[in-house]
C-alpha cells in the first residue's frame, strides 16, 4: 500500500453533508495527498464513512485515526477490515486504539481497565475470527495508536505499525527505535498556516486544550522532558511550538521533513484553521506544492 509521504488528518468532513465531504475528498486526492485520516469520536461511524469517501475517489488511501476497540467487538472489526479491503484493494488502513478513560467510561459506558491487555486480546480474537465472504485480493492493513514502549512493540509485532497522535518529532525518533526498521510509522502533525506568533499559538492552544487534559498524552509528553509547568495554563510557548508547527509553507514543510528524518514513513498533517469546524481547503491547497513537490 502506497500512502506517499504526506496525508491529511481531519475531522471537518464530518461537519458537512456526506455528498459534499465526498467532493472535498476528491479534491484532496487531486491535490496529491496520499491519505485521508478519519477520527472516531461522536460523529460518523468511521468504517462506513471511509467506504463513502473511498467510493468517491480513485487512488487515495483512507485510514481510521483512530477507531476505538471499545466501540465494537473484534469479529466486527475483522469483518469490516476484510469487507473494505476487498472492495478497495490497497486503499484502506484500519487504525485501532484504546482511546481514553473519559471517552470509554464517560461516554460509552465501558470500564477502562487494562487497556494494553484489552488491545492484545482484541487482536488475538480479531486474528482468529472467521470470515466467510469473498476474500480480499490483497493483504489487509492495520496500525495501532501507540505511544509508549509496550504498545509500540505490540504495533510492530502484530500490525503494520503505529499511528501516533499529538507527539513531537522526538517521539517519532523514539517510536522508530522501539519498533525497529521495518514497521510502518505514520505520525500526525498539527499545523497552523499563520506567521504571527500570537495568532498561531492562540489557534494551537484552542486545539491542544482537550488533549492536555488526557493522561495518555501528557504522560507520554513527560517522557521527552515536558514538565507540569509546560502543561499548565494552556501549554507553554515551548510546548505549543513542539506540538504544533506554525508559520509559512516552508516552516510547515521543515517540520514534516524533520519527522521523515526521524524515521516516519508518512506524515499526516492536521491543519488547524481559525474556524475549527470549517474545512481548511485553502490551507490544503497552499501547502500541497510545498509538501508534495
Amino acid at each position: 500500500m502506497d500512502l506517499g509521504r504526506v496525508g491529511v488528518w481531519q475531522y471537518q468532513l464530518d461537519q458537512m453533508p456526506s455528498a459534499q465531504a465526498q467532493e472535498v475528498a476528491a479534491e484532496i486526492e487531486e491535490l496529491g495527498y496520499g491519505s485521508i485520516w478519519l477520527p472516531e469520536m461522536i460523529g460518523r461511524e468511521p468504517f462506513v464513512n471511509a467506504t463513502l469517501l473511498l467510493s468517491a475517489t480513485e487512488r487515495i488511501v483512507l485510514g481510521t485515526g483512530i477507531a476505538s476497540i471499545w466501540a465494537r467487538d473484534p469479529m466486527n472489526a475483522n469483518s469490516a477490515l476484510h469487507t473494505i479491503t476487498e472492495a478497495f484493494p490497497e486503499r484502506f488502513v484500519m487504525g485501532l486504539g484504546v482511546s481514553h478513560q473519559v471517552m470509554v467510561e464517560g461516554i460509552r459506558g465501558h470500564q477502562y481497565t487494562k487497556p494494553y491487555t484489552h488491545m492484545k486480546a482484541f487482536l488475538d480474537t480479531m486474528d482468529a475470527g472467521m470470515y466467510t465472504a469473498h476474500p480480499p485480493s490483497t493483504p489487509t492493513h492495520r496500525v495501532l495508536a501507540a505511544l509508549g514502549p509496550k504498545m509500540l512493540a505490540l504495533a510492530a509485532e502484530r500490525t503494520d505499525g503505529a499511528h501516533p497522535y499529538f507527539v513531537p518529532v522526538e517521539h517519532t525518533a523514539f517510536a522508530r527505535e522501539q519498533m525497529g526498521p521495518d514497521a510502518k510509522l505514520y505520525p500526525e502533525q498539527a499545523v497552523v498556516l499563520e506567521t504571527d506568533p500570537a495568532k498561531a499559538r492562540e489557534i494551537a492552544r484552542g486545539h491542544m486544550a482537550i488533549y492536555l487534559g488526557l493522561p495518555n498524552y501528557t504522560n507520554n509528553l513527560k517522557r521527552f522532558g515536558v514538565t507540569d509547568d509546560d502543561l499548565a495554563d494552556g501549554g507553554s510557548d515551548a510546548l505549543v511550538d513542539r506540538i504544533v508547527a506554525w508559520g509559512d509553507e516552508a516552516a510547515i514543510a521543515e517540520r514534516v521533513a524533520a519527522h521523515h528524518a526521524a524515521g516516519a514513513d508518512h506524515v499526516c498533517i492536521q491543519v488547524l484553521p481559525a474556524e475549527p469546524t470549517k474545512a481548511p481547503l485553502e490551507e490544503w491547497r497552499r501547502l500541497a506544492p510545498a509538501l508534495l513537490g
